[in-house]
């Protein structure tokens, strides 16, 4: 047997028939074939990619309406929400009120004792001067003797008298204070109002009688003494001061003037004493209704 050999040409040799040449491959078709490979692919894609967004989209609908089912609360089965009846109030701590009824003013002291309307407290000589002595200061003055007439004119001298009578006057109170041999005697005379008491004190003309009693003798009755006639509410006060001794007051005489004085003010500070507690009962009567 003939060993073969493998020359040019292959296995065939140079005498030996030559195999079919294989055709060369149509590239153009392959290209189209190629591309239309390519969009199967891409369309394949993007409908993969629309059937995982509906996949998505059904299981985010499907947790939804199971949250909506599983709300026993009364809740939005479709999206979960709250009702309005469920949400809580926007402030739980409850809101201020303002009434717009002011309260009444308290009343004041000098308005009650300006009308007898409403100055109604008990009023007598004891009860105006309660206390044994008229301090002011370092002076004291003890107190001698007290009175109370509503024959006003009886315990004036000279023209003071008409003057009380012609306006009103329904009571006069004395008291007369002592010190160191001076003595003071102050007439408060009692009015329906304040005009009255005010028209009084205008017209004033001497004198208070002076008033005797508790170790004090008669005093300026025949000469000449310091005198004085103020105002508050429906109250006009008066006063007359000297010696015990029956020594007449000069113009120049200072322990005479400064008793009348600190009676006098001893006196205003009673009269107002008077309105401050009505006031404080009006007050605490209104409170307590």
């Amino acid at each position: 047997m003939r060993a073969m050999s493998f020359g040019q040409g292959g296995p065939y040799g140079p005498g030996g028939s030559q195999p079919p040449q294989p055709s060369a491959p149509d590239w153009s078709a392959l290209a189209d074939q190629s591309a239309r490979a390519g969009r199967r692919r891409k369309l394949l894609f993007i409908g993969g990619g629309a059937l995982a967004t509906a996949a998505v989209a059904a299981i985010v609908a499907t947790a939804v309406v199971s949250s909506g089912h599983k709300d026993k609360g009364g809740g939005d089965s479709a999206g979960g929400l709250p009702t309005p009846q469920d949400l809580p109030s926007e402030s739980a701590a409850p809101e201020p009120t303002f009434s717009d009824v002011a309260p009444p003013a308290p009343p004041k002291p000098l308005d009650i004792i300006s009308s007898a309307r409403r100055d109604k407290a008990p009023l007598s000589a004891a009860t105006l001067f309660p206390e044994k002595r008229a301090a002011k200061d370092d002076r004291s003055y003890t107190k001698a003797a007290s009175a109370s007439t509503t024959s006003c004119a009886a315990g004036t001298q000279g023209a003071l008298g008409s003057v009380l009578t012609n306006n009103g006057c329904r009571k006069l109170l004395r008291a007369t204070f002592s010190r160191d041999g001076v003595a003071v005697t102050v007439g408060v005379a009692v009015f329906d109002g304040k005009a009255a008491a005010e028209k009084a004190k205008n017209q004033y003309k001497p004198n208070i009688a002076s008033l005797t009693g508790g170790g004090v003798p008669a005093f300026c009755r025949r000469t000449a003494c310091q005198s004085s006639a103020n105002a508050i509410g429906r109250y006009a006060y008066f006063t007359i001061s000297g010696y015990t001794s029956g020594k007449a007051v000069t113009a120049s005489d200072t322990a005479a003037l400064q008793a009348g004085r600190d009676v006098a003010d001893y006196t205003f500070r009673r009269i107002l004493a008077r309105g401050s507690a009505q006031a404080s009962a009006e007050a605490s009567a209104t409170t307590a209704n």
